[in-house]
């Protein structure tokens, strides 16, 4: 609904233009000449081309920004792979301490799935 209601105020906004700017002008274009077009095709038409060029900036700036967080996300996956490691390397360092406080010389069994 609120898509149907803009089009209907950009249509009535062109219908305005249009009934209001009916001058032929001419336009120069480096070397090309256009005689005879009506002012609302021109201002139109830069309006199509200013929209068009804000989105193309746009999606460049967005392709940036996930290219960014992209990178972003592997370090994050990075620091919590390197947060397991180091958990599972204090989990045997207490084995370890506990060991060497009991004078034990009894060595446990290494549990390969233990943090």
């Amino acid at each position: 609904m609120p898509i149907l209601i803009l089009l209907l105020v950009v249509g009535a906004v062109m219908v305005y233009l249009a009934q209001n700017n009916l001058m032929p002008v001419t336009l120069y274009l480096g070397t090309y000449v256009l005689s005879d077009i009506p002012l609302f095709y021109i201002i139109i038409g830069s309006l199509l081309v200013g929209l068009g060029l804000a989105y193309l900036m746009y999606l460049v700036n967005s392709v940036f920004t996930a290219f960014t967080m992209r990178g972003k996300d592997n370090k994050i996956k990075q620091g919590k792979s390197d947060i397991v490691d180091l958990t599972k390397q204090i989990h045997k360092l207490e084995l370890e301490n506990e060991r060497l406080k009991n004078n034990s010389t009894v060595v446990e069994p290494q549990d390969k799935n233990a943090l």
